[in-house]
């Protein structure tokens, strides 16, 4: 098994707040499920930590069977849980079906689980030393929790000291009235630096609306970095700068799609922070040409999650005789069980990037 690139203790906190739940994946056989630590958020938490960054997480964590699972897992990824609180109330789930391209559709079930259950005073723990705070989906608006995470991250957000980056993950199910949504997504939106979606998201959150006039909307909000994703057409970046770029997608043998879009914004952060944009003020001040090949980074970890069943985003291996902003190889990352792809024999290579997560 190949070791994951070892941050050291002089390297930024990257912390992250929301839902950890168990993702029930469908399997081959019709009513098999496999269960699979999942959340967006902590999917996130599970790609820096695999990219060698450090990494905290909170999450309200139960103490039942499939939470003790989360935190195994969190824990043999190398993620901080001092932060996570204990709870009471018991796991949330997610079933996970998949069409015949791969693309995941989700069922939940969270009445009265420990992700949305926030107090004030749970929030208040993050880290002193956070560089970087990422959160969003479903945690992010969720009462009566996410009015304690956007206080969090609102207080953060005003100290000036943190890149706060936020996904809302859209789930039409869940948040039924689009326009109810997009109070709640805006209201985020205001308090972030970098905000990723995908163009699914904001289609359904602006209906006939152009993707440049929901990312300059997004940007007069108070986002200086807007990262949309577009399925086989890549992704496209909008700067406060002004500029605007897109990328393209890779072409992979796509097993699934869950958790790439959680590996796209943990490749995009990681990719950012090597690059040295690590403060509101460096992000802002940040060139196309360097925000293209960060951007070009977590379309290659996205892509290549796609390749495996679940949110098993790759681990990066050590890079000693390159600069840390050189740009990734896909020979520079692999899988914590030793393998490169997973993917189906039978399935021929498609362009992707992922969209929601």
């Amino acid at each position: 098994m190949t070791e994951p690139t070892q941050a050291t203790g002089q390297d930024p906190t990257l912390t992250v707040i929301g839902e950890a739940l168990i993702d029930m994946v469908q399997l081959e056989v019709p009513g098999d499920y496999r269960a699979r630590p999942g959340g967006s958020p902590f999917n996130v938490a599970v790609g820096l930590a695999r990219l060698g960054h450090r990494t905290a997480l909170m999450a309200r964590l139960a103490d039942n069977a499939f939470g003790r699972i989360l935190r195994t897992h969190a824990t043999s990824n190398g993620i901080d849980l001092t932060a996570c609180p204990h709870a009471a109330e018991p796991t949330t789930l997610a079933v996970v079906s998949m069409d015949a391209q791969g693309r995941a559709s989700y069922d939940f079930y969270l009445d009265g689980t420990a992700d949305w259950q926030w107090t004030q005073d749970e929030t208040a723990g993050i880290p002193a030393d956070t560089a970087v705070l990422h959160f969003g989906s479903v945690a992010s608006w969720t009462l009566p929790g996410s009015a304690h995470i956007h206080g969090a991250v609102q207080r953060l957000r005003a100290q000036g000291t943190a890149l706060i980056s936020y996904d809302p993950n859209i789930r039409p199910a869940l948040l039924g009235d689009a326009a109810h949504a997009r109070q709640a997504v805006e209201g985020s939106v205001g308090v972030s630096h970098i905000v990723k979606a995908s163009r699914e998201d904001v289609e359904w959150l602006y209906p006939g609306t152009g993707i440049e006039r929901i990312a300059a909307h997004w940007v007069e909000l108070g986002a200086l970095l807007v990262v949309i994703t577009d399925g086989a057409a890549g992704a496209h970046a909008f700067h406060t700068g002004g500029g605007s770029f897109s990328r393209p997608g890779r072409k992979v043998a796509v097993v699934d799609t869950v958790g790439a879009g959680d590996a796209f914004t943990a490749g995009l952060l990681g990719a950012l922070l090597r690059r040295g944009l690590r403060t509101p003020q460096t992000l802002a001040a940040a060139g196309p040409d360097m925000l293209a090949t960060a951007v070009d980074d977590a379309v290659l970890v996205s892509a290549l999650t796609c390749e495996r069943m679940g949110a098993d985003p790759p681990t990066a291996l050590p890079r000693p005789h390159q600069p840390a902003d050189a740009p990734l190889m896909a020979a520079d990352l692999t899988f914590p069980d030793g393998t490169d792809n997973t993917g189906k024999p039978d399935r021929a290579p498609e362009p992707v990037v992922a969209e929601r997560g």
